[in-house]
This record gives C-alpha cells, sequence and structure tokens, in this order.
C-alpha cells in the first residue's frame, strides 16, 4: 500500500486496520459503505426528484479523515493524480465547492485501490486511475 502515491505510515495503517481481511467486502459498494462514503439523500422535506445526494457519514471517519489528506497530497504533488484531478474538474471549476468534493471522490477512489491492491497483492499501477 506505501506504493499509492500519497500514502505513507498514517494513511495505510489507517486503511490496513480498517479493512483487516480485504475478502469481508464482496464488492466496492460494501468498502464504501464501511467508510462513510455511500450515497445518501438529503431530503429535508422535499419530494424524491429534488433530494441533494450526499456522502452518509456513517462510516468511519478516521478513516475518512486520512483518505482526505491522502487525496489532498496526492492531488497536489504526484503527477499522474495531478492529471487525473485536473481531468476530474475539467468544465466544472467554477462550481462552488467543487474541489472538495472532488477530493472526497478521489479519496473514495484511492480507497477502492488500496483494497484492490490488497486483495491482489502487488503495487500500485497507474491504470488503476481511469476515469469513470
Amino acid at each position: 500500500m506505501l506504493t499509492i502515491p500519497g500514502f505513507g505510515l498514517y494513511i495505510s495503517s489507517s486503511v490496513l486496520s480498517a479493512i483487516a481481511d480485504p475478502f469481508r467486502f464482496k464488492n466496492r459498494k460494501q468498502l464504501l459503505r464501511m467508510a462513510g462514503y455511500d450515497l445518501c439523500a438529503k431530503r429535508s422535506g422535499k419530494t424524491s426528484d429534488k433530494a441533494i445526494p450526499v456522502i452518509s457519514k456513517k462510516g468511519n471517519s478516521n478513516l475518512r479523515y486520512a483518505l482526505f489528506q491522502a487525496a489532498k497530497i496526492a492531488s497536489a504533488r504526484t503527477d499522474i493524480f495531478r492529471t487525473y484531478f485536473a481531468e476530474m474538474l475539467r468544465g466544472r471549476e467554477r462550481e462552488r465547492g467543487i474541489i472538495t468534493k472532488m477530493r472526497v471522490k478521489l479519496a473514495a477512489k484511492m480507497l477502492i485501490i488500496a483494497w484492490t491492491l490488497m486483495k491482489n497483492k502487488e503495487p500500485f499501477n497507474p491504470a488503476y486511475l481511469t476515469i469513470g
């Protein structure tokens, strides 16, 4: 996991302790739910078509914090993640709060990458960063 840009000892140990056994998750949705990155709707008296999707934040808050810090470092200092992050932002630069939203998406992507690396027992491959 230390081969992922932005992951240091603290973040790697946080992810490793949160995931523990990577085979206990059947798919990425279960993993994202454990971390609190799954989507839920903020309705507050609105109909379902006007509901605003937000992350649930019902999972591991320390893990979310560590992954957000990793995403922040990787999107600022690593060329691979910097170009990926710029591609995510392309055309949406003027939206309010978009940088934070995209960093949260990048943090969730980094969690999925770490989970995949743990399952397959292999180092980080930049091919994992595909838009979509």
